[in-house]
Formats: structure tokens, C-alpha cells, sequence
């Protein structure tokens, strides 16, 4: 689409992916990224890391269910996606703006380490992962005004997930 900002960006998860299912079920992760440059001081004659960026990234249905199941902590990831900006007022009343990437590919970097690929059905997902969305779903019920339970609203920023920062609908987590 016109006027969005795509970027790729290389670099270690800094936490593993945290799965969620919305009302609707649709599989959502969320995970942090850091990319570090290394920069040559020539005065010391040694590489040195520069400043890190650090990104919370979202990924939806299939590929948020792939990206749980396959990466973990520490993992050295290619991510490309659209950089979001979403502003939003914390609980001390002080306005916050923060960047966000929609994750559209993600794969791990093959550089240092390597990989066996396996093509997943669309249909598959764990029973695990089926238990914690009924879970969720039945927690909202009970609760809806629980901040912790998908789709209420909650969550940092306290923003809805109809926002169009999240970039998957009406029931988009305030990742």
C-alpha cells in the first residue's frame, strides 16, 4: 500500500514469542527484537556494538502459530514488515508514542546456525494452544473488563484492540 513504511530488520529475539488467540480465534504472537550494529573504532583498532533498537513485533494467524512453535529466546531472526507509530496516554496521564513493526516474513537467520523447514497445514494447531484459547474466550465471558483477557481492551497504553496500530481488525491485541 502506498505511504507505508516497510522495513527489514536483523536481529535476536529478546523474549520468546508470546502466543493469543482473539474472540474470533485468530492466532496472534507477539515478541521483542534487538538489532545491534557493530561499528569499527579506528582508534582502538577493534569492532564495537552500537546502540541497539529494540522492536515489539506482532505476527497473525498461521505464521503467529509457526513463529510460537518454532523460534524461542535468543534466536538470531530476519523480520520484514510495516513500521507502525501508535500514541496512547499511560496510567499517569503522560502521552507515549511508540513504534511497532507488523510483521509480514519472518525466518531465522541462517548466518551462524541452521534450520530444518517444515511446510505446516493451515488446520493444524496444537492442543495445547486450542486449550489456552478456550481458556481466554471463557475468561472474557466471565470478566469482560479484565485487562490481562484478549480483547477487552486493556493492556499497555490501556488502547483498544480496535485500533488500526494492530493492524489485524476489530480484536487486535494492544502489542
Amino acid at each position: 500500500m502506498a505511504g507505508e513504511t516497510v522495513i527489514t530488520v536483523i536481529g535476536n529475539l529478546v523474549d520468546d514469542p508470546e502466543l493469543r488467540f482473539t474472540a474470533q480465534g485468530a492466532a496472534v504472537a507477539k515478541f521483542r527484537i534487538a538489532s545491534t550494529p557493530r561499528v569499527f573504532d579506528r582508534q582502538t583498532n577493534e569492532w564495537k556494538d552500537g546502540d541497539s533498537l529494540f522492536l515489539t513485533c506482532s505476527v497473525w494467524r498461521q505464521a503467529a502459530e509457526n513463529v510460537a512453535e518454532s523460534l524461542q529466546r535468543g534466536m538470531r531472526v530476519i523480520v520484514q514488515g510495516r513500521l507502525r507509530q501508535r500514541s496512547y496516554e499511560d496510567n499517569q496521564g503522560v502521552k507515549r508514542t511508540v513504534f511497532e513493526l507488523e510483521v509480514e516474513e519472518l525466518g531465522p537467520s541462517l548466518r551462524n546456525a541452521t534450520a530444518q523447514v517444515t511446510k505446516s497445514t493451515a488446520t493444524r494447531r496444537s492442543a495445547e494452544y486450542e486449550g489456552a484459547r478456550r481458556e481466554q474466550s471463557a475468561a472474557s465471558a466471565e470478566n469482560p473488563w479484565d485487562a490481562s483477557t484478549p480483547g477487552t481492551g486493556g493492556g499497555q497504553g490501556g488502547g483498544s484492540w480496535g485500533s488500526s496500530a494492530g493492524g489485524g481488525g476489530q480484536d487486535d491485541p494492544p502489542f
